[in-house]
């Protein structure tokens, strides 16, 4: 993907640091940049996943909704496929909105060459994560719960000349296989993501979920399929919670999987779930029931969602939480926000996480967890 004329992409540049309420996305496998626009004010606001029956936008859910991190709802006053229509779509945008829309920054839109993506350190960030992991070792070995996901973040200062948008392409042309991100309101701020996971898609009565739980590294080109146990009993539990989810919205249930699917540098198990649905006007039920699914939560649900936000030691936000198109009447294509970032004023918060059973090891666990924040650090 190529970067729009220098005008817009300073526009966009300068939206992530306005009041406006965008999201600029591409889905998997495509080239093709679809912007969505909210003419005037913050993005709608929704109580409840099930607020979300029957309502069409693009749609930004945080892991824990609440009071600090609402679930927003960009409506769609202008959408735009293409960097052609989206370059004539923001320029109409800025006249009206002239007042509304921060200079642009002085200086490169994008890093100078040369200038290499920071790699991560350990030190107490590392020591940060072992004491959560200890946290959460215990009552997996104790049998109160079958699974754990444990997250942590990183903050980084951002490159000289650091562009959002240059980051999206970026990103775009590193994982095709990825759905790609950069979206901003007042409530959220602005995130950027690359993730492999849709939690509901389709349209009419055709819908589509997925289980993706277990990691290992590529090797070099080629796609590992060795599993380990602990791996594909990760898989297991996601793949049985999101079966049962299913069997109480939709018909003619058939999987395909588990089998192993490439993110980045990454690889997963991976279980499709087709299904028919007779009834669009009720997604945010299934929504409320599918989030969070094992694998970024735990089992039992509840109980793990509770114990995840009083131990874990970070707040989540966005990531982990729900993104992407939501449409009853057409196509919706909703994806868990993984592999992610908040921009912030100079600096960055980047975020990842993975799955803990009682065979965990801790020295294993962080090494996953570098290895997914990489898939943003690289692009930065």
């Amino acid at each position: 993907m190529n970067l729009p004329f220098s005008s817009i992409h300073k526009l966009i540049d300068s939206l992530t640091r306005s009041n406006a309420s965008f999201a600029l996305y591409r889905q998997p496998w495509t080239d093709e940049p679809l912007l969505v626009l909210q003419e005037a004010g913050g993005a709608q606001t929704v109580d409840g996943m099930s607020g979300l029956n029957g309502k069409r936008g693009f749609l930004m859910a945080p892991f824990k909704p609440g009071g600090k991190h609402p679930i927003v709802l960009i409506e769609a006053d202008h959408c735009a496929h293409g960097w052609e229509s989206i370059s004539d779509l923001l320029a109409q945008y800025a006249q009206t909105h002239a007042a509304e829309i921060p200079a642009p920054p002085a200086g490169p839109l994008q890093p100078s060459a040369g200038q290499e993506a920071r790699q991560e350190t350990g030190g107490q960030d590392q020591e940060a994560y072992a004491e959560a992991f200890g946290r959460f070792i215990v009552p997996l070995r104790q049998n109160t719960f079958q699974k754990l996901v444990l997250s942590r973040c990183l903050h980084r200062k951002l490159p000289e000349g650091f562009s959002p948008l240059s980051t999206f392409v970026n990103a775009c042309n590193s994982y095709p296989r990825m759905m790609i991100s950069l979206t901003h309101t007042p409530a959220t701020g602005t995130w950027i993501g690359s993730t492999p996971e849709i939690i509901l898609s389709g349209h009419d009565t055709q819908w589509h979920t997925v289980s993706l739980a277990g990691t290992m590294p590529m090797q070099g080109d080629t796609m590992p399929d060795e599993w380990s146990e602990k791996n594909r009993k990760e898989q297991a539990f996601v793949s049985e919670y999101i079966r049962k989810t299913v069997k109480q919205f939709g018909s003619k249930i058939t999987e395909k999987g588990p089998y192993t699917a490439r993110a980045g540098g990454l690889v997963h198990l991976k279980t499709d779930f087709s299904f028919q649905l007779k009834d669009t006007s009720r997604l945010g039920d299934i929504l409320n029931e599918l989030h969070p699914t094992p694998a970024v939560c735990g089992l039992p649900k509840q109980e793990a969602y509770a114990f995840i936000e009083a131990n874990e030691g970070i707040d989540r936000k966005y990531y982990a939480g729900i993104i992407g198109w939501l449409d009853p009447q057409g196509d919706t294509s909703l994806y868990v926000n993984l592999r992610c970032m908040k921009v912030e004023g100079s600096e960055s918060t980047l975020y990842a996480g993975g799955g803990i059973l009682p065979s965990s090891v801790l020295e294993a666990e962080w090494e996953e967890t570098r290895q997914k924040l990489n898939t943003m650090l690289n692009v930065l």
